[in-house]
């Protein structure tokens, strides 16, 4: 869905030269120039970079593994319908080992390739967009398949993810590469 740019990503002189370096670095670090989201997000200078720890305490610091984490960011990007954080993602997930068919099935909503573990991280996420909380069946299948800090970061990753392609969808943010003007 073609949206429009409400928000640009900032300039140098928007974010500040210590975001400027921080969204290259992070850039780098994906295989690119700095990505928009950080960019754009950027142009609130302090809040940023406190977003940021917060943010990098999930991905990729978090204790799930990052196959998992991808996928709980994909199927998130997938029910928000957020462009941006998708193909963004779609790149590293499958840095993380997720391979191009598992993709597609997410995509098309077949769970039948993933792991147990992987497929009950993906149902909470339908579960918190659909329902606002997860059902007491999910959670036991959680509870069953992971540690309680897994479990809360697993929560905490499907909400803030949540959170981040609502903003980026609505202030438009472009892909990566794509013309600004």
């Amino acid at each position: 869905m073609s949206r429009t740019i409400r928000i640009k990503p900032g300039t140098l002189r928007e974010i500040g030269l210590i975001n400027g370096l921080i969204a290259r670095v992070l850039g780098l670090a994906t295989g690119g120039p700095a990505p928009n989201v950080f960019t754009t997000l950027a142009k609130h200078r302090r809040l940023f970079r406190r977003w940021l720890f917060f943010a990098s305490g999930l991905m990729p610091f978090g204790k799930l593994k990052r196959r998992e984490t991808e996928l709980v960011i994909l199927e998130v990007a997938r029910l928000e319908g957020c462009t941006y954080e998708w193909v963004h993602h779609e790149r590293l997930a499958k840095k993380a080992g997720v391979r191009d068919e598992e993709i597609l099935a997410l995509r098309d909503e077949k769970l039948g390739s993933f792991s147990h573990r992987e497929r009950v991280f993906l149902q909470a996420a339908r579960e918190l967009f659909t329902d606002r909380i997860v059902s007491e069946t999910t959670m036991s299948e959680l509870e069953a398949v992971a540690s309680e800090a897994e479990i809360l970061e697993v929560l905490l990753l499907i909400g803030h993810y949540q959170m981040l392609a609502r903003v980026l969808n609505t202030v438009g943010t472009p892909l990566d590469g794509q013309p600004v003007d």
